[in-house]
């Protein structure tokens, strides 16, 4: 309704500014001349014909060119040759003209100044138009100011077409469009509140015959609001012109000329414009056509595959269910698995600690019993606090004796059955003897063990205690669905699900005994052996690759672990020897396993070693006799001390039988540091000086590794067998001594003694006390002794 009633108002001041042009009244030409200033006394009795709003106006401009200078130059000087128009006097067209011309020259000269007291008011001016009251003569009234403007756009386009600066109706005309456009946007911006609307999308024109009939008049242009005449007989509206810049033209009743060229011209264009649709559709088109038959064959393919996922489906839901029944199992079993191997454990760790016990018994009855302080104080104790009396602690050691005596005489029969009776030395034996009470006991317990054992999966089917069974179920998976099987870990889970499985089997396992079978040759291990290999190419990084070896890691080290520090005696050879070739096979056979950085391994070492030491601190005892009461070598003190000096070579020995298993440093603190200078050295010092002292040392140098060594460098032997080698010196010494004055026998005796002595020095690369022993001796073949050392 407000565009509408706008057109309205909009054509009636076009008849009335038509009507106000021709009439040319003399009120708008002594306008400008009140503007000016130079006849003041008409624009104030003209004032009536003025709204209060143009007095205001006219009073600022007033004041605003008393302040400014005044302007010379150029244009002012060519200005000045015009003649002046006497008060009251009309200007024509021709004046007018020639004045814009010139102050067109000096606004491009650049000394231009203008005539009127404020460029900006440079404009028509119009009362406001809710003074409804006044008279509409006066309302139709207008100035024209003679001030230098800017080139409105259809004076630009007036003088490119060619139209004469003479022509007086042109450029009214021009004057009336260019304050009629701005006459229409006041009035929009008065009377109009309202958002900026785009202007729609032109419309293609149907009617060709009164195409750019009429020309679009922009308005309201900062709101973006179209204004236009629609085509007659026309269904779409005109294409829409936004440009404020272009004037309006009053419509015109002349028509374009419709011309056979202009048809074919827009039918060509239709033609073209129809052309492009129609490829663009056909492009379309066919990639419609081939988007369904990649639809297609996806469907078919989809449908082909459907059966195989509908029986993954399947099998991985029984999967499930299988492996959630076979959790639940044994989470139910496995407390009674580890409660069983736990028995058995107890079982074989009473028997060791039994025989230590005796071990232990039987050194200190034979130390007190030979001991030179009062016998009955050390045999007859004080009262402990159990309450045990002398009596029945006098009655217990006669037993042990009498048992330990016995023992000591069988093996001394079977020795002498088998002919290894002269090589032996007392202390070397393990006695490891037992009673048929114990063993009838321990058998007896071992047997209900392992029928326990044999329940625990009595109520279970056996595709859940069957390590084939089980292996077959998961072999089906990783057959048929390697992706999810790989996704699942399975590989990874595999050596704790079978954990349990194996513990049960290696439920008897000692590899102590000389019975025990080796694991690589137990069901499980044979069962286990080819998993994951059915392939002809391994994938890469395939966890089941290293199942057994993970299998070895978690169950079968931490079995040894706890044989070693609870079962084992390293005081028995035979006992060392196996346990030493286990670890030594793992080793060997399981580099990846037995490692100084798997946490297993670093636990068996550990134990290892504290059993050793504890051995070390609790078990070796050198008694010390004086020498006299060693002269009788078939006294009970002298055979309790060779019997204590040759187990504690032989545990010499066994400590050195774990080189190249445990670091050289520590067996060094062990063996020479804890055994041979703490002990055996002592032993040395207070045995008889002569062939039996070689004989031992020779003993003690036949445990050391030869690899200690060889890569040594110098004259000197590793610092821990310094005191060994002094006592060799010392020995050659007094070997040297006890000869003088004695038979030839005996000194060629002494001196082949000091040869035997240096080649000993020189075996443990001690050259440095075998050239000093040499030279004290005067021994010439020193270096045909070093190398067939």
């Amino acid at each position: 309704k407000i565009v509408k009633q706008l057109k309205k108002e909009y054509k009636e001041d076009l008849e009335k500014s038509k009507v106000r042009t021709e009439v040319n009244s003399p009120t708008d030409v002594e306008a400008p001349l009140e503007k000016t200033g130079q006849n003041k006394d008409i624009g104030q009795e003209d004032g009536t014909a003025n709204s209060e709003h143009g007095e205001e106006e006219m009073e600022v401009e007033s004041e605003k060119e008393e302040e400014k200078p005044k302007a010379g130059g150029a244009f002012s000087s060519a200005l000045s040759s015009l003649n002046v128009l006497r008060p009251g006097e009309i200007p024509d067209a021709a004046f007018i003209h020639a004045a814009r011309k010139k102050r067109q020259m000096a606004r491009e000269l650049g000394d231009f100044t203008p005539v009127d007291s404020e460029p900006g008011k440079g404009r028509l001016v119009r009362e406001d138009e809710n003074d409804a009251s006044d008279d509409e003569d006066d309302d139709e009234k207008r100035r024209i100011v003679f001030t230098v403007k800017e080139k409105s756009q259809r004076q630009k386009i007036a003088e490119e077409i060619g139209i004469e600066g003479s022509d007086d109706e042109a450029l009214v005309a021009g004057e009336q469009d260019e304050e009629l456009s701005r006459w229409e946007q006041e009035q929009i911006r008065k009377g109009i509140n309202i958002p900026q609307v785009q202007p729609s999308q032109p419309a293609e024109v149907n009617n060709v015959y009164y195409q750019n009939t009429y020309q679009t008049l922009s308005y309201g242009s900062s709101y973006g609001i179209p204004y236009t005449y629609a085509a007659y007989g026309s269904s779409e509206t005109k294409s829409q012109k936004t440009d404020n810049t272009v004037p309006f033209k009053t419509p015109s009743n002349e028509m374009t000329p419709v011309t056979i060229d202009l048809v074919k011209k827009q039918l060509k264009d239709r033609l073209d414009s129809m052309k492009e649709m129609h490829k663009a559709n056909r492009q379309q088109y066919e990639k419609h056509q081939q988007s369904q038959e990649d639809s297609t064959k996806a469907i078919e393919r989809l449908e082909g595959s459907s059966g195989g996922i509908g029986e993954r489906y399947k099998f991985l839901q029984e999967m499930r269910g299988y492996v959630q029944d076979l959790l639940e199992c044994f989470s139910e079993k496995v407390p009674l698995i580890n409660e069983l191997e736990s028995a058995m454990h107890q079982l074989y760790k009473q028997r060791a600690s039994r025989l230590v016990q005796r071990r232990q018994d039987d050194i200190k009855d034979e130390s007190s019993e030979f001991s030179s302080h009062s016998n009955k104080a050390l045999m007859a104790p004080n009262l402990d606090s159990f309450g045990r009396d002398r009596v029945i602690y006098q009655e217990q050691v006669k037993r042990r004796t009498a048992e330990r005596e016995a023992r000591r005489a069988r093996r001394r029969q079977a020795r002498e059955q088998t002919g290894k009776m002269a090589d032996h030395l007392e202390g070397l034996s393990s006695d490891d003897e037992e009673t048929s009470t114990d063993i009838t006991n321990f058998n007896l317990e071992r047997d209900r063990i392992l029928k326990e054992s044999s329940k625990v999966f009595e109520d279970v089917v056996e595709s859940f205690y069957s390590i084939d069974c089980i292996k077959s179920q998961f072999e089906a998976w990783r057959s048929k669905y390697f992706a999810s099987y790989k996704d699942a870990y399975i590989g990874l889970c595999l050596p704790k699900l079978f954990n349990p499985l194996i513990r049960l089997q290696l439920l008897t396992w000692t590899p102590l005994e000389g019975k025990c079978r080796d694991f690589e040759t137990m069901l499980w291990f044979e069962s286990l052996l080819f998993y994951g290999c059915e392939e002809q190419e391994q994938v890469k990084d395939d966890a089941d690759i290293s199942l057994l070896p993970t299998i070895v890691e978690r169950v079968v080290l931490p079995k040894l672990t706890v044989i070693s520090e609870n079962i084992w005696d390293p005081f028995s050879t035979t006992q060392t020897s196996r346990m030493v070739a286990i670890v030594q096979k793992l080793i060997d056979g399981y580099p990846s396993v037995v490692n100084a950085e798997n946490k297993n391994t670093q636990m068996l070492l550990k134990a290892l070693l504290l059993r050793m030491r504890r051995t070390l601190d609790d078990d070796v005892f050198m008694p010390l006799y004086p020498k006299n009461i060693l002269e009788n070598k078939n006294s009970g003190p002298y055979l309790f001390f060779q019997r204590q000096f040759w187990s504690s070579v032989k545990l010499l020995g066994n400590f050195l039988q774990w080189y190249g298993i445990l670091s050289n440093k520590t067996l060094q603190e062990l063996s020479i540091d804890g055994l041979l200078n703490r002990y055996i050295l002592m032993a040395f010092q207070n045995s008889e000086y002569g062939e039996d002292s070689i004989k031992k040392a020779q003993s003690v140098i036949a445990c050391f590794p030869k690899q200690w060594f060889t890569n040594l460098t110098g004259d000197k032997t590793i610092s821990q067998l310094e005191n060994f080698c002094r006592y060799l010196v010392h020995l050659a010494d007094t070997i040297y001594r006890n000869s003088i004055g004695c038979s030839d026998v005996e000194k060629r005796n002494a001196r082949e003694h000091i040869k035997q002595i240096i080649k000993l020095l020189a075996s443990i690369r001690a050259l440095d006390h075998a050239v000093t022993v040499a030279n004290d001796h005067n021994v010439k073949e020193f270096k045909i002794l070093i190398e067939g050392k």
